[in-house]
């Protein structure tokens, strides 16, 4: 293991109080040197890097590890497009599209399950009818005047697919022919809370710690049904690694750890988010609220990317259907279970 003391990108921005950058050189994915890039997004399900990062589990690999946090996965896209990442940690469908541009990386681990929540108006909730979902969605529009309106994320990310699936396989409702629903991309979880806050939205499909912040501000919002009610296996957050990484020991050393980091979070909760409050900011994430959002039935923490292979193969046949990628790509693409079976 390399003796140079380990700085993380985090630190060095904050530092520097500059904003990511790319083109790092000498990256085990560039060129063999004893760096790990890693990238990470400041949201509760990528909750094993906070852990690897406030335990000093980074330590036990036999790399330098960098982690720089992106915003949104498209930009995560982007920087492993340039050679500049060497495993991230981001959506499913994000990981989807690296792969099918041809990019030489799988999905090692997940990094959760089953962690979406589909959420109404506590008005619409009230006539919610599971047995007659069409007609619900109906009755909304009949009183309001106007149809349902879910906002989520883009269109084509892991909550927008979810939320399609929920209304057209499970419900039978197709939304781009639905007159009584309508579903509006917005800009991320701020954006959707800040949409629910204001009433410019009527329900969303999210993920923690949205619904906890949602619970403690006293909004008007109830679930309507989570994801593993009707998607057992529900891809979210995954750990993509390129070739290089895979094929080295530091792939084997990297899927250890992040099966340490997840066995911590089954067994030290509080601390675990602690560690997710300090590494994405208590403004951002109070801990209070970060500990809360722990008992919620949407966090389900597991590494073993075997858990979402039956979920993974209806969101490749969204991502594909939604343009997101050229083919409909099959598990034996998407995945390598080799260094989790390994362990």
């Amino acid at each position: 293991m390399s003796e140079q003391r380990r700085v993380s990108r985090r630190d060095a921005l904050k530092a520097t109080g500059a904003t990511a950058t790319f083109g790092l050189a000498g990256c085990l994915g560039g060129g063999g040197s004893e760096a790990l890039n890693v990238a990470y997004m400041p949201i509760y399900p990528d909750m094993q890097y906070f852990v690897m990062e406030e335990e000093g589990y980074f330590g036990e690999i036999d790399a330098t590890v960098e982690g720089t946090e992106f915003s949104s996965g498209p930009d995560i896209v982007k920087a492993y497009a340039s050679g500049d990442i060497d495993v991230a940690m981001f959506g499913i469908v994000p990981a989807m599209i690296v792969i099918d541009r041809g990019i030489a990386a799988q999905v090692v681990a997940a990094n959760i399950q089953e962690p979406m929540g589909i959420i109404g108006h506590e008005e619409f909730t009230a006539m919610w009818d599971p047995e007659n979902p069409a007609d619900s969605f109906a009755q909304w529009a009949d009183e309001k005047g106007r149809p349902f309106e879910f906002g989520t994320f883009p269109q084509g990310s892991v909550p927008d697919i979810l939320l399609r699936y929920w209304l057209s396989d499970e419900l039978g409702i197709d939304p781009a022919a639905n007159e009584n629903v309508e579903i509006t991309g917005l800009g991320g979880a701020s954006a959707t809370f800040q949409g629910l806050a204001n009433g410019e939205v009527d329900g969303t499909s999210i993920m923690e710690p949205v619904p906890t912040k949602i619970q403690n501000a006293g909004l008007p919002y109830e679930f309507v049904a989570t994801s593993g009610e009707f998607m057992p296996g529900q891809p979210a957050a995954v750990t993509l690694m390129t070739d290089e990484v895979r094929n080295s020991d530091t792939g084997s050393q990297f899927v250890q750890q992040h099966q340490r980091a997840t066995e911590f979070v089954n067994d030290n909760r509080e601390t675990a988010a602690e560690h997710a409050s300090t590494v994405i900011g208590e403004s951002s994430l109070a801990p209070e609220t970060a500990k809360q959002a722990m008992d919620s039935p949407l966090s389900n923490f597991i590494t073993d990317p075997h858990a979402i292979e039956g979920g993974t193969e209806a969101f490749a046949q969204y991502a594909a259907d939604l343009g997101k990628t050229d083919a409909e790509l099959t598990t034996e693409e998407i995945f390598d279970y080799s260094l989790y079976d390994g362990l």
